[in-house]
């Protein structure tokens, strides 16, 4: 399994021509092992749609659904183990808490994390996809 972060989740679900290929190829990839889309994410999609940063055509709870109906999606739950991992993670690490927490399920789980963010990218401690 991987682990996707929530842009690529968001942007393969709305529209995949807007992740470059190689992200759409992993993907495809990895969609037999399987997708995982930590619950954090669903909070973070709800968040951007209460402040306006995102919207649907549709109520976000139905897109929400949708969206794990993808196929190879698996939701992973918000453990203890995670949140607790969530606050020790080693080294320097930035302070948004939803991707604090995606970090913390790819390692917890040891699964590669697939994302274009640059901080996460940089970070030194999560197995990335490339």
């Amino acid at each position: 399994m991987i682990i996707l972060d929530t842009h690529i989740w968001v942007k393969w679900v709305l529209d995949e021509s807007q992740l470059p290929s190689v992200f759409c190829d992993k993907i495809c990839e990895h969609e037999t092992d399987g997708l995982g889309v930590s619950v954090i994410s669903c909070w973070e999609v709800a968040k951007l749609i209460e402040v306006k940063r995102l919207s649907f055509e549709i109520d976000v709870d139905d897109w929400i659904n949708q969206a794990l109906s993808y196929p190879g999606i698996q939701l992973i739950e918000f453990s203890p183990r995670i949140a607790i991992e969530s606050t020790q993670l080693p080294g320097e690490f930035h302070r948004d808490p939803a991707d604090q927490i995606i970090v913390a399920t790819a390692r917890i789980h040891d699964c590669p994390l697939l994302t274009m963010d640059k901080k996460i990218l940089d970070y030194k401690h999560v197995k990335l996809i490339q």
